[in-house]
């Protein structure tokens, strides 16, 4: 790599740290950065997949305070995460690179229509909750568990918009306010990510240079992306995501 384009990943580090930990889809900004640098597809996104992680964790880390009292329902999910992402991985090295392109624009709308319907969603299940004396299920029970599994097979695949998809799961299932489910969704990633390099360390090629860069970059771009979003209001943060899913519903397609 040259200069400009040792800024150009850097940089898209650091915005994907950002954009990670407040909504998600930070790979749609770092993944054609790597492709632009002359990176092989599969090596692409294996390296992303490594240099994330510092930010996932940063941004977890971030996002502490909200973390506070979920202790035991982060840790179901996350073996939830920590399957579907392994799972993910194995898939991105057995299939076929465009296996999943139709698909994911399909499932990010339908992510982005549940966080629209998500307040409706909510009341709804509060009533019939209430008039059935049915109890709130804290963890989600097993469909929340199980449709964050399929994502994060998703995620450990290729994590694009994989933030949308928890957000949007966890909105319908959880009662919760978003912030503190955007708390839980950081771990998640990071689980994912996680699990994800970690397989990829021994089966697939990265480069280095491109890992380090992002990582600086995510890194820092996670402690940015706490600091903002926590500010936003649950109506915001909604339109945020929203309007990000948008984005990345439009590059996905025209890729």
């Amino acid at each position: 790599m040259n200069v400009w384009e040792l800024l150009a990943v850097f940089a898209a580090g650091v915005s994907a740290g950002t954009i990670n930990t407040i909504v998600g889809s930070g790979t749609l900004i770092t993944f054609p950065v790597l492709l632009a640098t002359g990176l092989p597809p599969v090596t692409a996104t294996v390296s992303n997949a490594l240099g994330l992680i510092p930010g996932s964790i940063s941004g977890a880390i971030g996002y502490r305070r909200e973390l506070a009292g979920q202790g035991r329902r982060v840790l179901k999910l996350a073996v939830g995460a920590l399957i579907g992402g392994l799972t993910g991985a194995t898939l991105l090295l057995a299939l076929p690179s465009t296996a999943f392109e139709t698909i994911v624009p399909i499932l990010v709308a339908l992510a982005l229509v549940l966080v629209i319907l998500q307040p409706r969603i909510s009341k709804a299940v509060q009533r019939r909750r209430a008039q059935t004396g049915a109890p709130a299920r804290h963890d989600g029970g097993p469909l929340l568990f199980l449709s964050l599994m399929l994502a994060s097979v998703y995620g450990g695949y290729f994590t694009a918009a994989q933030g949308i998809i928890y957000l949007s799961l966890m909105g319908m299932l959880l009662d919760d306010t978003m912030q503190r489910l955007n708390a839980v969704k950081n771990v998640l990633a990071a689980v994912v990510n996680s699990i994800a390099a970690l397989f990829f360390l021994f089966v697939a090629d990265f480069d280095w240079t491109a890992v380090g860069l992002i990582a600086v970059g995510s890194a820092l771009g996670g402690q940015i992306g706490a600091t903002v979003g926590r500010r936003l209001s649950p109506a915001v943060l909604r339109a945020l995501i929203v309007a990000v899913g948008t984005v990345a519903i439009v590059q996905l397609l025209l890729r």
